[in-house]
């Protein structure tokens, strides 16, 4: 694939500017940019100019940061998108494909949390009487160590 063309100076935001329409602190965006989730271009006087697509992918690093995403996690499903300039709906189509299927397995974990929390959080730990009739004798240490039934085994399965 051929590389895409430099933007124009009139395309290109200062990281104050940056700052500005995504709500970020400047900071952050330096961060950001150690990390290799944006690349700003140096002008002659070496400041940062950063092309206006970097508005997309900070909004979508803050984003995922929200939803528990790792910095790492971000950066691979970044780096699908194009360098230096706005991506298509083809590109975010690809993106929104993979991170679609991490958030489902999320979701999925969270609900199973959020509908057992309540009875038992399937430690095998026996601490309340209503435990004995989700894991009587402990049977759930068979299937490893930890919160066997909030981790997706069934009480059918020890």
């Amino acid at each position: 694939m051929a590389p895409s063309p430099a933007p124009k100076a009139s395309d290109l935001l200062t990281i104050g500017a940056l700052a500005k329409r995504t709500g970020l602190s400047v900071s952050a965006i330096r961060f950001y940019e150690t990390r290799g989730l944006v690349a700003p271009i140096r002008n002659a006087g070496g400041q940062r100019r950063f092309p206006r697509s970097d508005i997309r992918r900070l909004s979508f690093v803050a984003i995922a940061q929200q939803l528990g995403f790792t910095i790492e996690e971000i950066a691979r499903l970044l780096a699908a998108l194009p360098q230096g300039r706005t991506p298509t709906l083809k590109d975010w189509t690809g993106i929104s494909r993979r991170f679609r299927s991490v958030l489902d397995a999320r979701i999925a974990a969270l609900t199973l949390m959020r509908d057992r929390l309540d009875g038992c959080i399937g430690c095998g730990c026996l601490s309340l009487k209503k435990c004995r009739l989700y894991n009587p004798q402990d049977r759930a240490r068979r299937l490893g160590a930890g919160p066997r039934f909030l981790l997706g085994d069934s009480w059918r399965d020890a």
